[in-house]
């Protein structure tokens, strides 16, 4: 059988198939495309030892799998940047909320917040510091540190948390030096 009559016979079918496991039309015949380029390029149709209808639904069902891994991974990337401007958002109105300048000198409020960081445990600490001081990204101070994001994202949740409760009257003065 000719490539064009694979197409012509196999391509409405393959793309119905597709477009039940993912959401977006378009991204159905992209999947649908994408098997049919990689029919063509390696020439499988000229195979006679492959079952072509097998290989042609085996093909869409994988790279649909692929498609809604990916999908998976974006929606909790998303959601993570989500929760975390939340929190910022909160801390904000919070320190707005609680905003006095009712301290007496620079020092004194420097003394506070070191106080403060310096009460965090100590791994909550280091990634507090590594992340927000020094400015590293997650995953680098993931990396140095030999833990996972996701344990660093836990341990500055916590150091925000702990910071919000022992520097809740000087909240605003914690943003302007963290951000």
């Amino acid at each position: 059988m000719r490539f064009e009559e694979i197409y012509v016979a196999w391509y409405s079918r393959l793309k119905f198939f597709a477009s039940e496991y993912v959401t977006c039309e378009a991204d159905a015949e992209n999947i649908v495309q994408d098997v049919f380029v990689n029919l063509y390029q390696k020439k499988i149709y000229e195979d006679d030892g492959i079952n072509l209808v097998t290989y042609l639904f085996t093909s869409i069902k994988n790279r649909c799998i692929d498609h809604i891994r990916h999908k998976l991974v974006e929606t909790e990337a998303i959601e993570h940047i989500r929760k975390e401007h939340e929190l910022s958002l909160q801390m904000k109105y919070d320190s707005l909320k609680a905003f006095d300048v009712g301290f007496s000198s620079d020092e004194q409020l420097e003394r506070l917040i070191r106080k403060a960081i310096n009460d965090l445990p100590q791994r909550c600490r280091e990634v507090f510091i590594r992340n927000k001081i020094q400015g590293k990204k997650q995953q680098v101070v993931a990396d140095e540190l030999g833990i996972s994001v996701k344990t660093v994202e836990a341990q500055m949740t916590i150091a925000y948390k702990k910071l919000r409760e022992e520097l809740k009257d000087y909240l605003p003065l914690l943003l302007f030096l963290f951000t």
